[in-house]
């Protein structure tokens, strides 16, 4: 018989055990595991082309745009449709993409080692908010700004990093919890953390106007965090998969079409759902929910790390934000800790006496009170080029955890 408590305390151990550091960056290329040339990733389980949601086929459009291989959308959605384009999720190559989560061969990713066991996580750098790749936007100042990112952010940003050999983001992480941020919706205090130790490192190794350049973007963009805490939060939970009996969630995923789960004691295994959209959200001017697709983004590992909406008693700003006050955020943060296998030992919400966040979801414990994993999340517009609509808060779907709790019985009985 199974130890479940034994194998859920390895797999938490190792999630609070993990030191993600940030040592450098690549081309995808060169540096993801089973990246090719012919190769997209994207976020959430697996999909095909025929099923994949508006903002996704939008930002695979792009991609495919700004790698050469399409002059125009007509020829992109041709080459999509063709069968010569290998899609496969970030997930599988030990990444992670926000929103539609797409990673093509040349675009510049960060490079994240957990210290404590040595495994990698990579993720693309953020482009900033409105129209961009992620959301499913693809017009040509969509791809001028990636190409900027490619030939002047990634070589300065690359350089900053590797003259400061590594910058800890678990510390980074803990210290903007402090500062307002739940590290999904809002990265406005990590991303000051990260640019205090960036910018001398710039200007230590770059020219002045590239410095000027880059340190101009990353200020007016508070989620340029995100895409670091993302891949933090990935080489966190890693080393926790695979574990023999463990009922804990190591994935929430979505593709803007399902929401896929992994537990650690079912291998690679997707457990999925319909992605629902968010039933509470703030949009854009000329917005509705008539305009936002279904849930979407590989952000959720935020949630999974026991950041994010686990974490939203810390930013206040961020329940505001969506027309809640204070105590909803603290009230949410209390109740994830009902489905949760304990409390984090390094980050805390400072509005709860210091308490360590819920972490390490147990699947028994969701099903047994039905109380989903709470999300907070950005929404982008079903149609493909149009971008970011609005943001909200979302719970995951029930199916997929008693899916996964049947799966572990039948498995394990």
């Amino acid at each position: 018989m199974v130890d479940i408590e034994k194998a859920n305390k390895e797999a938490f151990d190792r999630l609070l055990s993990a030191r993600p550091v940030l040592v450098g960056m690549g081309k995808a290329i060169d540096v993801i595991p089973g990246m090719k040339k012919n190769m997209i990733l994207h976020a959430g389980p697996p999909i095909t082309w025929d099923r994949m949601c508006g903002p996704q086929k939008g930002a695979v459009i792009g991609a495919l745009i700004y790698e050469g291989m399409a002059k125009d959308e007509k020829e992109a959605e041709e080459i999509a449709a063709s069968g010569e384009i290998e899609f496969s999720p970030c997930h599988h190559h030990q990444a992670v993409g926000p929103m539609a989560g797409i990673v093509s061969p040349s675009m510049p990713v960060y490079i994240v080692e957990n210290e404590a066991f040595g495994n990698k996580a990579y993720a693309t750098m953020n482009e900033g908010l409105g129209k961009v790749l992620r959301m499913g936007a693809y017009g040509p100042d969509v791809i001028a700004h990636l190409k900027w990112m490619e030939e002047v952010m990634y070589p300065a940003m690359d350089k900053a990093i590797r003259y400061l050999k590594k910058i800890d983001l678990k510390n980074i992480i803990a210290q903007a919890l402090h500062m307002g941020d739940e590290l999904h919706n809002r990265n406005k205090g990590a991303t000051s953390l990260f640019f205090r130790q960036i910018a001398p490192a710039m200007v230590k190794t770059s020219d002045a106007n590239t410095v000027e350049e880059v340190l101009k973007f990353i200020d007016s963009n508070d989620h340029t965090f995100l895409n670091l805490s993302m891949p933090a939060a990935k080489a966190s939970l890693d080393p926790a998969r695979n574990i023999e009996g463990s009922t804990m969630v190591v994935t929430m995923a979505r593709n803007g079409t399902d929401f896929g789960i992994q537990i650690s004691g079912m291998g690679d295994q997707w457990f999925t759902a319909p992605a629902p959209v968010p039933p509470n959200a703030l949009y854009f001017p000329g917005f509705t929910k008539e305009d936002a697709n279904p849930d979407i983004g590989d952000s959720a590992i935020m949630e999974t790390a026991g950041l994010g909406g686990f974490a939203i008693g810390a930013a206040p700003a961020i329940v505001q934000f969506v027309g809640g006050t204070p105590q909803d955020g603290l009230n949410k943060t209390l109740s994830m800790y009902e489905i949760t296998i304990g409390e984090n030992n390094v980050y805390q919400v400072p509005y709860l006496n210091f308490r360590g966040t819920p972490t390490g979801i147990d699947i028994r414990k969701v099903v047994e009170k039905n109380l989903p994993p709470f999300i907070d999340t950005g929404i982008a517009h079903k149609k493909p080029g149009i971008g970011q609509v609005g943001a909200g808060l979302v719970d995951a779907p029930m199916e997929v955890f008693k899916k996964a709790v049947i799966a572990f019985a039948k498995k394990y009985s």
